[in-house]
């Protein structure tokens, strides 16, 4: 267990992180303003999910691993962008009713939920960001496993009030945007495609190990 002091501090550090925008703010970004708040807040469940998963592997030495493998690290890598540019591309190609007039959609909860997982999970640079990060705050004199779990929980709790909050807002705005814009418009639609097919080749294209939360 890392001492009060470490834990303050990596606090610190860790909404210092979080709080500067990224590849996830911008996802959840994208899912908020598609889908609504509901969607928003559902996704920052699931890829802090994912940073569990993350860190759970952090603990048994999976991200090690993954982090030494040249091969390992570039096919989660491009398994990830893959999937991005997935979804980009199923936003932009999504039918629109008769009318032209896109209404944002209530998506399943499960299903929203577990694309962010997936999107978090299939991230290999959140693996080494832990590895990069988080020793900084290991006191080699006490179990490590937990340490990592302890810090790492942390940081995923702060990431989930971070993405929550942002949902929130930015879900409010969306809803603010629709009525003056008479709603319905789907631009919406248009700008999260746009937004995800550019994570995805951002993630493509991006060096390998560049950590990145």
């Amino acid at each position: 267990m890392p001492s009060p002091s470490t834990l303050a501090a990596f606090a610190a550090a860790a909404f210092a992180l979080v709080a500067l925008p990224g590849p996830n703010m911008m996802y959840l970004l994208a899912r908020t303003v598609s889908e609504g708040r509901r969607a928003g807040v559902l996704s920052a469940l699931g890829t802090e999910s994912g940073t569990l998963v993350h860190i759970t592997a952090a603990a048994v030495g999976l991200s090690a691993l993954l982090a030494s493998s040249a091969a390992a690290f570039a096919f989660v890598k491009y398994a990830g962008a893959a999937y991005l540019i997935y979804l980009g591309v199923r936003a932009l190609l999504a039918r629109e009713p008769a009318d032209g007039i896109a209404m944002p959609s209530a998506p399943a909860g499960a299903h929203v939920y577990r694309q962010a997982v997936l999107v978090q999970v299939l991230n290999p640079k959140v693996a080494i960001f832990f590895l990069a990060f988080l020793p900084q705050f290991i006191d080699p004199n006490r179990p490590a496993a937990t340490q990592i779990v302890v810090l790492g929980s942390v940081l995923a709790t702060i990431g989930l009030l971070i993405g929550v909050a942002t949902a929130l807002a930015a879900g409010s705005l969306t809803q603010r945007m629709r009525a003056r814009s008479g709603g319905g418009r789907p631009w919406g639609r248009w700008a999260s495609g746009s937004v995800y097919l550019a994570l995805g080749v951002y993630a493509a294209l991006s060096p390998a190990h560049r950590a990145a939360r």
